[in-house]
């Protein structure tokens, strides 16, 4: 035990060296600067994880197992401010994170510097969906497992009909929250755009009759490009949107329900990019588009960053 205590020391005190060469050369490189917020941001999520497990596990024990998603996001949240100097400003004027419950929560899907976004915003008793894949990363697999998170198998329309039916079981009995992002994957776009949106999260919503709360998320680009290996510290301006009744509802309004909800989405996602950028920005519109909703099966339905 104590060789692993020793070994784990030198692991960190060598990682934490190597991100402080790598900020230093960031002072004459940008692309070191990258390398450097990003190996920040590769050992936060090791941390965040960690602890989840642990954290997991003691609030399984004491009958609080919805706390774990939220608590180690907030862990997250302080390991990313501390190694990166990024952060979200999350605008919540009418406290919709604290008091609606159950509920689908749904956002923008950028880059994987969404699960800061998640880490800082996600409310109490709430689950992500994640694919099934995601179950043999070592940390953040086991944790997620423990802390009740809905696996969906892409590959197995059966599996990803009993995943769904199991989430709306979760959501009405345990009053248990859901977060998913509707476009199924990363965008990567530089402009205040979504791609067109998979209907997995509205059918939930409608299944269980809770509301959909949006999570806009200002385009950060700007503060973070993977393949413009811009990685700089700052803030970024997220907002919760009211709160859309699905009471009532049926399959049949989920399409209309779909595309109201991006354009309310786009809407408020321009005006908080302007605010980050502090200019007037285009509006644009992917090519491949109908309506900005796709039809896709239950299957087709991802939500890990």
């Amino acid at each position: 035990m104590a060789a692993i205590i020793t070994y784990t020391g030198y692991f960190f005190a060598y990682y934490a060296a190597l991100i402080m060469f790598f900020h230093l050369l960031g002072l004459v490189s940008s692309k070191a600067a990258f390398v450097a917020r990003s190996l920040a941001m590769y050992i936060s999520i090791l941390i965040a994880s960690a602890y989840g497990l642990g954290a997991a596990v003691f609030l399984s024990l004491i009958g609080k197992r919805g706390l774990s998603q939220w608590a180690v996001g907030r862990c997250f949240k302080l390991c990313m401010l501390l190694g990166t100097g990024l952060k979200f400003d999350i605008e919540d004027p009418k406290n919709h994170l604290g008091t609606v419950r159950p509920a689908v929560f749904i956002g923008p899907h950028q880059t994987e510097v969404d699960l800061l976004m998640l880490g800082t915003m996600f409310p109490q008793y709430c689950s992500v969906t994640a694919k099934t894949q995601l179950k043999k990363i070592p940390f953040l697999g086991w944790f997620m497992t423990l802390s009740g998170a809905v696996f969906i198998d892409r590959k197995n329309s059966k599996d990803a009909r009993q995943a769904m039916q199991g989430a709306g079981e979760q959501i009405t009995k345990r009053k248990q929250s859901v977060y998913m992002f509707p476009e199924g994957t990363r965008s990567y776009t530089k402009e205040p755009t979504m791609l067109p949106f998979k209907k997995g999260a509205f059918h939930l919503a409608v299944q269980a009759q809770v509301p959909i709360v949006p999570v806009v998320v200002a385009n950060y680009s700007h503060v973070y490009s993977l393949k413009d290996m811009v990685f700089k510290s700052g803030s970024v301006p997220c907002k919760v949107l009211d709160p859309i009744p699905t009471a009532g509802l049926t399959t049949a309004d989920v399409d209309e329900l779909a595309r109201e909800t991006r354009e309310v989405m786009l809407r408020e996602m321009i005006a908080l990019t302007e605010k980050a950028r502090g200019k007037t920005v285009p509006l644009t519109v992917p090519a491949k588009q109908q309506n900005g909703v796709v039809k896709v099966s239950g299957t087709d339905m991802r939500v890990a960053a």
